[in-house]
């Protein structure tokens, strides 16, 4: 025996209009939630460091003081060229041996790559607190404890680049290499002159990335350098603090404004490359 179904009601226009009106607002609530714990901590350390509390009245005023503290404090130029030096070369360095062996393991064939690339990844599982002493006991016996070199040769073999650029080799021709192979292009000439070129998108994003991390390193300096003539950056910014943190927070704030300086400008000149190399293997 059949039974009789009623025809559902239609939809409404207004309907979906009110339900499209609500999915909107609530994608606007969410992205305000995170705009606001993504810059809240940043608007209040502008805040705090451009109005600095006065010791006598006890009232904030808004001035420059405390950024020109800083610089009365610590010898900023001498943190930032240490930083920047230190940065630079790292950067360079994972650049150049990310490329040389992503290129590798990606195009050349040979006995035990497989197990040798995954030795290298099995390295991005172990924290660097583990790996931190004999580090520094090398570093130590090379007699370079207490330099920047210290900081900047272990830096400079990286296995998250080796990784990504791996992948990023694998998508290009293989045909390109066959072809310089037979117009007489060795090994060396066919990546320096082909792949690497090819590869800058891929390339940008490791040295981003490095930037972005060695100069806001603060673990490494701490372990491996003495001297305050050769502090970086974020070490020499603990000295303001003062001793037992009695030191002001405003010229503390300041000093983390004057810092993010530089990696703001690396970020808006390379947001291009970045955006190209993190969608380069989407386009083709």
């Amino acid at each position: 025996m059949a039974t009789a179904t009623l025809p559902s009601a239609p939809v409404r226009p207004s309907q979906n209009r009110a339900r499209g009106s609500l999915g909107r607002i609530g994608k606007i609530v969410v992205m305000a939630v995170a705009a606001f714990l993504t810059l809240g901590p940043v608007v209040w350390t502008l805040v705090t460091a451009l109005t600095p509390l006065d010791a006598g009245t006890g009232s904030r005023s808004f001035g420059l003081g405390a950024f020109a503290d800083v610089f009365t404090q610590v010898d900023m130029w001498l943190l930032v060229w240490n930083s920047a030096l230190v940065t630079g070369l790292c950067a360079a360095g994972q650049m150049i041996t990310a490329a040389m062996a992503g290129y590798v393991f990606a195009k050349m064939e040979f006995r035990g790559k497989g197990l040798l690339f995954g030795l290298v990844l099995a390295t991005m599982m172990v924290p660097m607190q583990v790996t931190i002493v004999p580090v520094f006991l090398l570093i130590r016996g090379m007699g370079l404890a207490d330099t920047l070199l210290a900081l900047i040769i272990p830096a400079i073999p990286t296995a998250f680049g080796t990784f990504l650029m791996r992948q990023y080799f694998l998508g290009l021709p293989h045909e390109l290499g066959e072809a310089a192979s037979l117009d007489g292009a060795g090994p060396f000439r066919t990546f320096f002159s082909i792949f690497a070129p090819l590869a800058a998108p891929g390339l940008a994003i490791v040295g981003i990335l490095a930037f972005n991390y060695h100069w806001n390193e603060f673990f490494r300096p701490l372990i491996m350098l003495i001297s305050e003539e050769n502090f970086t950056l974020p070490l020499g910014l603990v000295t303001l603090q003062g001793n037992l943190g009695t030191g002001s927070v405003a010229t503390v704030l300041a000093g983390v404004v004057l810092s993010m300086i530089p990696a703001l400008v690396v970020f808006i000149l390379g947001n291009k490359p970045l955006r190209e190399g993190l969608t380069a293997g989407s386009n083709k």
